[in-house]
């Protein structure tokens, strides 16, 4: 009985010394004044499969960087006016303010805001603001085909391109494998900055040429061939199409019930605070 007690109290005793030690403080990489950076803080710096030597340049460069803010900071600290100093508090206690703010309402506004936009509302919209909407660029519908030239099918392709019928359009889908790159649906509005960008022989100086309203013309460069139609061109300043603002229009329309919507959280929160007795003004 006496062994087991003595075993016993000599656990308790190693238990006792383990507890009263003091916890191990966190290794320190670098120091400025009476800041510290800690491996910590760069736990998750260097991104996983880093080869070493780019480990330590990523770390070094870390380091360096935080010890220039620190030393800079507290040379500044040192260095400002009162004044100045005093009004960069007030500045990053509005920031502090706006942030929160910000980050509540935003929070009750997705809560709340109602996402949903008709057709009759995007139309009401662009008839009552028509006058505003004016293009900046010119406006093209077409349609184009580039394909190698040696493909055994051009003649009939190019036949049904041109005619383009529902039954022709669907057909020649069937063949866009055969395309180095198309586009058929030339119903809807697109910028001349996308032609450029889609269409590499089409540029800013020969436009004129080649985008004209009506104009089917075949274009060979090296190794393909271009097939083009261009259905519409719509002048840059002329008024912009509904079809083309619709996308815009919604999301002004969603942004002005936001910006509503946070009008009426603001005073009713303030409403509330003066029932509750929690905002008065003194006179």
């Amino acid at each position: 009985m006496k062994y087991w007690f003595q075993i016993i109290i000599l656990s308790l005793m190693v238990t006792s010394c383990d507890y009263f030690k003091a916890p191990k403080k966190p290794k320190a990489i670098a120091r400025v004044g009476e800041s510290y950076l800690f491996e910590s803080d760069i736990l998750n710096l260097v991104p996983k499969g880093t080869s070493k030597q780019d480990s330590i340049s990523i770390v070094n460069s870390f380091i360096e960087r935080w010890a220039t803010q620190k030393i800079l900071f507290e040379a500044a600290e040192k260095n400002i006016s009162k004044e100045k100093l005093d009004e960069f508090t007030i500045l990053m206690e509005q920031y502090k303010v706006d942030l929160y703010t910000k980050a509540y309402l935003e929070n009750l506004v997705i809560r709340q805001i109602d996402t949903v936009v008709t057709e009759n509302q995007i139309v009401d919209y662009y008839n009552k603001n028509k006058q505003y909407f004016k293009n900046s660029n010119e406006l093209v519908k077409l349609r184009y085909i580039n394909l190698v030239k040696e493909n055994p099918k051009f003649a009939k392709i190019k036949s049904k391109f041109s005619s383009f019928t529902t039954k022709d359009k669907k057909e020649l889908e069937q063949m866009a494998i055969q395309f180095k790159s198309y586009a058929f649906n030339d119903s809807i509005w697109v910028d001349i900055n996308q032609v450029f960008e889609k269409i590499s022989f089409i540029n800013l100086e020969n436009k004129q040429k080649y985008i004209t309203s009506g104009m089917n013309f075949q274009y060979p460069d090296s190794t393909t061939v271009w097939l083009v139609k261009v259905n519409k061109v719509l002048p840059k300043d002329s008024a912009t199409p509904l079809e083309f603002l619709k996308p815009t229009i919604k999301q002004i329309i969603i942004n002005n019930r936001k910006l509503e919507l946070i009008n009426t959280l603001e005073k009713e929160i303030t409403n509330d605070a003066i029932k509750d007795n929690n905002y008065e003004i003194y006179k």
